[in-house]
């Protein structure tokens, strides 16, 4: 076989497997995408953040110390939320993440105990996976965390929603969440504005509510796009 006629099979398969990729990719971007609106912080916005954390119970969840669950079936937590202190597991792998100080956590893979060169990759690791399977939990018990501003963003229907913009904190400092509140100001979804997706305003449900043990309530399911992601095994304690 000629090298130019093996330079146009390898085209080919390229093209085959990245054309529908990048036309279906093209589609949910003009479907989907949507500028960050621009709207100012309100005392009006307060008010509403404040309403859906009494829906929530917010009284429920500061009294609540450990979270448990489990994030897609992949990730492992056991959160001490009061002592900033949480167990992280994937694979074979446990992260005792301090979670105001990574650099003192401990790391095991397979049970042993890795020494602190060893170590930092994992608990880099351990901090990306809890500052985001954390935030698919407890995200709307955040609305006031230091760092956010609220405001209203007019909707159809006379409808408002609650954009929180997040300046600090967290893996991914100036993302921004629109939440969808029902007329009980229970969310029901929210819209990201965040550096790790290539769409801006993608839409998440937030409509599979359990209430816990501490009466905390907290979802067992999100769907983005055509995705699930699950949560599992939630348990929680004073």
């Amino acid at each position: 076989m000629s090298p130019k006629k093996i330079v146009k099979i390898v085209a080919g398969i390229i093209i085959f497997f990245t054309l529908p990729s990048l036309l279906f990719f093209g589609y949910l971007y003009f479907k989907h995408n949507e500028d960050l609106p621009e709207v100012t912080p309100s005392e009006a916005a307060d008010v509403v953040a404040q309403k859906m954390l009494d829906t929530l119970d917010y009284d429920a969840y500061k009294n609540t110390n450990y979270i448990e669950w489990t994030f897609n079936n992949r990730h492992h937590y056991k959160w001490k939320k009061n002592e900033d202190f949480c167990e992280v597991y994937w694979k074979d792998i446990k992260v005792d993440l301090n979670i105001n100080a990574p650099n003192s956590s401990t790391v095991l893979v397979s049970k042993d105990t890795l020494n602190t060169a060893d170590s930092k990759e994992y608990i880099e690791k351990a901090v990306e996976y809890f500052n985001n399977d954390s935030f698919w939990i407890v995200a709307p018990y955040k609305v006031f965390d230091a760092g956010t501003t609220r405001s209203l963003v007019p909707l159809e229907n006379n409808k408002k929603g609650l954009l929180i913009s997040y300046t600090s904190g967290g893996s991914t400092p100036g993302d921004s969440y629109m939440w969808l509140l029902d007329k009980d100001n229970k969310p029901t979804a929210f819209k990201m504005w965040v550096s790790i997706l290539p769409i801006e305003g993608l839409e998440a449900s937030w409509s599979n509510w359990t209430t816990t043990e501490t009466g905390a309530q907290l979802p067992e399911f999100h769907k983005l796009l055509f995705l699930g992601l699950e949560i599992t095994g939630i348990k929680t304690a004073m």
